[in-house]
């Protein structure tokens, strides 16, 4: 590092080399998901993932059809294809405003997401809100059925 000398020079150096590696780390899908891209994406999109919204005996159903159907998935790479799916694309409460998530928030995020935003009915609206401006496409009679699911089933933690 220009300017640094010695053990100030190294840390810093180490510090950079460390934050590049987190970097890389980061960008680099967990096998889960390069299992699902391999995997499910070689024969249709992510779509139907998306909105199926399953528990892990669904899952595991959908999988062992698919692979039935000729998915090419190692047997051993099966469990880490189904705790990704259950993980990223699992169950969600029933009730009015499910359907609309899945149809909808979908589109630009997983269900993890959602499930990790846990937020008041006043955080929700302002999401949701920022969401309409990024072009979501809700209408007037959707937007409110789909707060009151999210505020009913996804609170803070």
């Amino acid at each position: 590092m220009k300017g640094l000398s010695g053990k100030a020079g190294r840390c810093a150096a180490a510090a950079a080399a460390f934050g590049l590696a987190l970097t890389a780390a980061a960008q680099e899908p967990d096998k889960g998901e390069q299992l699902v891209n391999a995997s499910c994406i070689s024969c249709h999109d992510l779509r139907p993932i998306e909105v199926q919204a399953l528990d892990k005996d669904g899952w595991t159903n959908v999988v062992n059809a698919m692979v039935e159907k000729g998915a090419s998935v190692e047997k051993a790479d099966l469990p880490v294809l189904i705790d990704y799916l259950v993980d990223n694309h699992g169950p969600l409460p029933e009730g009015a405003g499910k359907k609309i998530l899945l149809n909808n928030c979908t589109l630009c995020h997983d269900l993890k997401r959602v499930r990790r935003h846990g937020a008041s009915k006043e955080d929700w609206a302002d999401t949701l809100s920022a969401m309409l401006n990024e072009g979501a496409m809700l209408s007037d009679e959707e937007l409110p059925v789909l707060l009151n699911y999210l505020a009913r089933n996804f609170k803070p933690q």
